[in-house]
């Protein structure tokens, strides 16, 4: 594994679902609260270090509806309240970072994000947030697509299952991305 050097100005952290609905599941391997504490530390340093920092999350009222064989929502239930897509408060948001909302798993297709990163230059994007095989893949998948380069940071995100994170780490993101704790992203900031 190659020594990782971030430019936090060139560096933008894009967390994933870091949302009420979202939050409030259970996760594995990490419990959703300690993935919210580690996204957060990060945050609070990118910025500190003049990086980006963007939340994305899902109005979940919004949710494109597509013709699958096993729905993630049961379409006769009412629509989810707005409070459940607005982001958990000890996320570390602070005024000046970005919020995109984004319309299904991946945080590329369909909003804004592709152009606030380039319109500001960054060149490598750390990526955190739940879950690891559904938004965050999606996201890294989309985006290396686009050219940006990723670091994802393996204690800071989980899944539905032990077994889905540990899929996506071990099978999918070596291969499209670096994988760090957040410890390493940190030390690689200083």
């Amino acid at each position: 594994m190659s020594e990782l050097h971030l430019e936090a100005s060139k560096t933008a952290l894009v967390t994933i679902d870091l949302q009420n609905a979202v939050v409030g599941m259970a996760t594995q391997p990490y419990p959703a609260a300690d993935v919210v504490a580690r996204s957060a530390r990060l945050a609070a340093a990118i910025r500190a270090k003049g990086g980006l920092v963007v939340y994305v999350r899902v109005v979940l009222s919004e949710f494109l509806n597509l013709p699958v064989d096993v729905s993630r929502r049961d379409p006769n239930a009412p629509p989810p309240p707005p409070e459940a897509s607005e982001i958990v408060a000890n996320a570390g948001y602070e005024p000046g970072d970005l919020i995109v909302s984004k319309p299904h798993w991946g945080a590329f297709a369909g909003t804004e994000l592709e152009e606030a990163l380039r319109s500001r230059g960054i060149e490598t994007v750390v990526l955190t947030g739940i879950a690891t095989n559904f938004g965050v893949e999606s996201t890294a998948r989309q985006g290396t697509g686009l050219g940006f380069p990723f670091v994802v940071v393996e204690d800071a995100c989980s899944s539905i299952s032990e077994e889905a994170h540990q899929f996506a780490f071990t099978h999918v993101f070596p291969y499209l991305t670096r994988v760090r704790s957040t410890e390493e992203v940190l030390a690689a900031l200083a």
